[in-house]
């Protein structure tokens, strides 16, 4: 059973995002199914530390733009959610391709949210695991 409470789809994640980070990072959005949110990020110029991998800060906008994205869309009408903390674990470097991420929730409550993100190389091995914890605004 789908968590979303409000329209979520490829193309609206990507139409919110227009002129931010994630988009100027080249972020995608890939997927979105009945409790999570798929994306990805180019290992490339814009998102390399100077050895030529993967910077850890590009891996943590990958990871809060897809919670945080995700969270806001399981949220009551005219709710926000804010990010309270964020950490990762990097685990192993990407050097070329892309590393692909997906956000699912590990609390959706009525005012905090916790987001567990993993991501992963074109392998499919994991390079980073991130944890999001988001506050829930109630309308102003």
């Amino acid at each position: 059973m789908p968590i979303w409470t409000r329209p979520i789809s490829i193309e609206e994640l990507t139409r919110i995002h227009q002129d931010t980070a994630p988009q100027h990072l080249g972020i995608e959005f890939l997927e979105v199914g009945d409790d999570h949110v798929k994306g990805r990020v180019p290992v490339d110029a814009r998102t390399v530390q100077p050895y030529g991998i993967l910077h850890g800060g590009v891996s943590v906008v990958l990871a809060e733009t897809l919670g945080s994205t995700a969270a806001a869309h399981c949220t009551p009408p005219g709710h926000r959610v804010v990010g309270l903390d964020i950490n990762a674990n990097h685990i192993r470097s990407a050097s070329s391709g892309w590393v692909t991420g997906v956000a699912k929730p590990v609390h959706v409550g009525r005012s905090t949210m916790v987001w567990q993100i993993d991501l992963r190389n074109d392998a499919g091995e994991l390079t980073c695991v991130s944890r999001l914890t988001l506050a829930v605004l109630a309308p102003r």
